[in-house]
């Protein structure tokens, strides 16, 4: 297959915002113990509830930019992990090298409906490869399994 030919997207996501609900709730009581300080100290009502509402906005944007800024994408090629959006790290590898697909579920994420799928990949035992904190864990298997029905396998012995 050339290089040449544009690969087609079968998955493409984020993790799910389910997934950073202890991020949140964490930004939610900081936005609380910091307007109680503030109203502790001032005894101004509106001081405090300006310093929770901008803990927690905070809280929110930092949350929601943390998730868009990783992106999951399988192709009929390869795999693909961006995270970042300053700074950016990305991992890739080759739909062929993937030999295992396996998913995880804590008690808590099966309520959430979210879960994490991890891929093991020939000669990559240095490296953890894995979809965190997707909404849809069974999908991103079928997408993987597709893929793999697309792209043809190369026989070792027939090398030569």
């Amino acid at each position: 297959m050339s290089d040449s030919v544009p690969e087609a997207v079968i998955y493409s996501g984020h993790p799910s915002w389910r997934s950073m609900l202890d991020f949140h709730l964490a930004g939610l009581l900081a936005a609380a113990a910091g307007g109680a300080i503030a109203r502790l100290a001032t005894k101004n009502w509106g001081l405090a509830i300006a310093v929770f509402a901008g803990i927690l906005a905070l809280s929110v944007l930092i949350g929601f930019i943390r998730r868009v800024a990783t992106h999951y994408t399988i192709t009929d090629r390869r795999l693909h992990i961006r995270r970042g959006i300053l700074s950016r790290t990305e991992q890739h590898t080759t739909i062929d090298r993937v030999q295992n697909v396996e998913t995880r579920q804590s008690l808590l994420e099966r309520v959430l409906r979210i879960g994490t799928v991890d891929f093991d990949t020939a000669g990559t035992d240095d490296s953890q490869f894995s979809f965190e904190g997707v909404a849809t864990p069974k999908q991103v298997v079928a997408a993987v399994d597709r893929a793999q029905q697309l792209t043809p396998r190369s026989d070792p012995l027939s090398r030569g």
